[in-house]
């Protein structure tokens, strides 16, 4: 994770979690003049669109105060959905026998992006089986990682 993120995290966690709900996750997308920071909440009971407003009134007051962030940026709170984004090893650990859909910072045995079934998490790494072959992926080396949902 880049000591950008982490500093976000370490800076919004709190605040999410004081207002009653789990922070999930934070993505920061650097995109030239305009980047998105985009907070991911849970709440065992879900997340309404006031919750996602309330929570991000209060984020944009720390932001506003701490100013961790130059330039312009949007600032977007939302429930990780169905699709859920995974960000650390206890979020995979939790969701081990689900389909996930990985994609790598730089290639692993000559590809970037592996679908298949969430086999566990052994230390660092996440293990995916993609058709017969399980892969150990360094939690460090993942750039992106969702649940893909099932609708039976």
């Amino acid at each position: 994770m880049s000591s950008k993120l982490e500093q976000l995290q370490a800076l919004l966690a709190p605040v999410v979690e004081a207002l009653g709900y789990q922070c999930w996750g934070v993505e920061f997308i650097s995109q030239g003049r305009h980047s998105l920071l985009r907070v991911y909440i849970d709440n065992p009971d879900g997340v309404l669109i006031d919750d996602c407003e309330k929570v991000s009134r209060q984020i944009s007051g720390v932001l506003d105060v701490e100013d961790p962030i130059s330039g312009e940026y949007t600032l977007e709170v939302s429930s990780p959905g169905m699709d859920r984004p995974l960000f650390t090893l206890e979020q995979f650990a939790a969701h081990v026998g689900e389909q996930v859909k990985i994609r790598l910072r730089s290639p692993y045995e000559g590809r970037r992006n592996f679908q298949g079934l969430l086999r566990g998490v052994e230390e660092q790494d996440v293990v995916v089986q993609v058709d017969e072959h399980e892969y150990l992926l360094p939690i460090d080396s993942i750039d992106k990682a969702n649940i893909i949902p099932r609708f039976d």
